[in-house]
């Protein structure tokens, strides 16, 4: 039934063919990186430099493996999807690099590929300044793929078209937050009957005043139940994976991944040696947690995004003879999944420890909660224990940038060891940045805590940073002449001195530079 006082925006209509996903879709080709760098969408739980280490540590697992069964000359193509912001690439990048610097037998070489729908992102990667390098290597390429309607992979770098069975190893797929963005069947499972779910649409405005993140915003969601009387889809293993939900769960609202499974056909008909699924988001894969769900409503940031029956995900890759690895112990915020569809899984040994070690011990949900409870007890915490939980985070920005004001109360005082740590850990945090031009402006922040504890130096980069980021601005040149002052390279100081004026001739700060004294 439609609500009272309201426009119609989309009648009755089954529910992995409503609307809502194509205004997703259309939220993000128009919003492209602007998406994530105005802080609508959410993304640094499931792409900080933690989470990066974590994929690195797997792959590597994985290309040990594949090593030891002497398969060390093709190449291993990494395939991430619907990448967005990059970020997660440049995380798994460098920490990838580190790891296989560090190890003495040979691997196989292998090559990153950023992929995405929307092309201003797709342009981001090409010309993302700190892309390049890994450009030059070769281990990292850029490619329009979506992960249903796809069935090749053209890499815009290497100029090279990666067609059905064209891999000769297998192929690692990334769905870092992917699946939940994906259209899902929803039914309702009670008193082991199957009812298909139908929505429709309506708003208390014109929805033609409405752009995709308001329209989304706005939805009145109805639902709609048929009994099912005859199978539901053409594939069988489908309409046995959905059957035997009725003897899992007793009543529940089910979401059912059928183009999440269909894209894993995809990935998997790219090589004839397999495939192998590295994925997190929020959902379950317990089929405890996927009893007693309601009608799903529609939480939205920008976008929308819902949570990922990973239990259906798991059966379909056992049903093909693979290994799935889950989290042993529950967790509270996200998932985080390897799924090996490969012929003698038991011989991955290094995956299966690189998953127990880095998921199970400790992960990026137990990461999650030690962030949590930061944040709440910030005001107490002591230079040494914000130092300890960013050697924790990999030395994370996003997480920087939010204990920042606390490092700035505590590095007042410092004994000398505390100061060159301080150091140390603002060069690190600086090489695990990678930049979408938020406006927060990191390489300034760094600069002043250097010259703060006397490492003028080491400021002068930060500052230069800055300029190539976000432009020049007064307290640059002001910052500058302070570190040439301090460095005692009075022409230097004189120069920016000048120069800021020129620049900036209302800037208040340049007459208490004119007071220093440079002694010449």
């Amino acid at each position: 039934m439609t609500q009272s006082n309201s426009f119609v925006v989309e009648a009755m209509t089954p529910f992995s063919e409503s609307l809502i996903w194509q205004l997703n879709q259309d939220y993000y080709k128009k919003a492209g990186i602007s998406a994530w760098t105005s802080e609508v969408v959410p993304h640094h739980m499931t792409s900080n430099s933690m989470v990066g280490k974590t994929y690195a540590e797997l792959i590597l697992g994985f290309l040990k493996d594949l090593a030891a069964k002497g398969t060390t000359q093709d190449t291993v193509y990494i395939l991430e999807l619907g990448a967005g912001h990059g970020r997660l690439a440049f995380h798994i990048l460098k920490h990838l690099e580190r790891l296989v610097n560090f190890q003495s037998s040979k691997l196989p070489p292998y090559c990153y590929v950023v992929s995405d729908i929307v092309e201003e992102n797709l342009a981001f990667f090409r010309n993302h300044s700190q892309f390049q390098i890994y450009f030059e290597q070769g281990t990292l390429d850029v490619a329009y793929f979506d992960g249903i309607e796809s069935g090749e992979i053209k890499l815009q770098i290497a100029n090279r078209t990666i067609g059905l069975q064209d891999l000769s190893q297998p192929i690692i797929a990334i769905a870092n937050y992917f699946f939940d963005t994906l259209p899902n069947d929803l039914f309702l499972i009670k008193d082991k009957i199957i009812s298909a779910c139908s929505i429709s649409l309506d708003t208390k405005e014109d929805p033609k005043t409405m752009n995709e993140a308001s329209l989304l915003k706005n939805l009145l969601l109805t639902y709609e139940k048929t009994p099912l009387t005859e199978t539901f889809y053409e594939d069988p293993l489908l309409n046995k994976l959905l059957e035997e939900y009725k003897g899992l769960v007793a009543n529940t609202h089910l979401f059912f991944p059928e183009k999440g499974l269909q894209c894993l056909d995809n990935l998997r008909k790219l090589s004839n040696k397999g495939l192998m699924l590295l994925t997190m988001d929020k959902g379950f894969f317990e089929t405890h947690d996927l009893d007693k769900k309601g009608e799903p409503e529609i939480i939205t940031h920008g976008s929308f995004s819902l949570w990922v029956n990973y239990h259906a995900l798991g059966a379909f890759c056992e049903e093909h003879d693979g290994k799935v690895f889950y989290p042993s112990f529950s967790n509270f915020y996200l998932q985080m999944g390897c799924l090996l569809f490969l012929p003698e899984t038991a011989t991955y040994t290094a995956t299966n420890a690189a998953y127990q070690l880095f998921v199970n011990d400790f992960g990026p949900d137990d990461f999650n909660g030690i962030k949590r409870l930061t944040y709440q007890h910030i005001a107490r915490l002591t230079l040494k224990e914000l130092i300890s939980l960013l050697r924790l985070s990999h030395y994370d920005s996003t997480f920087f940038e939010k204990i920042l004001p606390r490092l700035k109360q505590v590095i007042r005082q410092v004994s000398f060891d505390e100061r060159k740590r301080v150091e140390q850990t603002i060069q690190q945090t600086w090489n695990m940045y990678f930049s979408i031009s938020e406006p927060f402006d990191l390489a300034y922040e760094l600069g002043g805590m250097l010259y703060d504890l006397g490492f003028y130096k080491e400021a002068l980069p930060y500052f230069q940073h800055s300029v190539d980021l976000f432009g020049l601005k007064p307290d640059i040149y002001y910052n500058r002449a302070l570190c040439y002052f301090q460095l005692r390279q009075d022409d230097l100081f004189l120069t920016s001195i000048q120069e800021g004026k020129a620049a900036f001739p209302d800037y208040p700060g340049f007459a208490h530079l004119d007071k220093l004294d440079t002694g010449s």
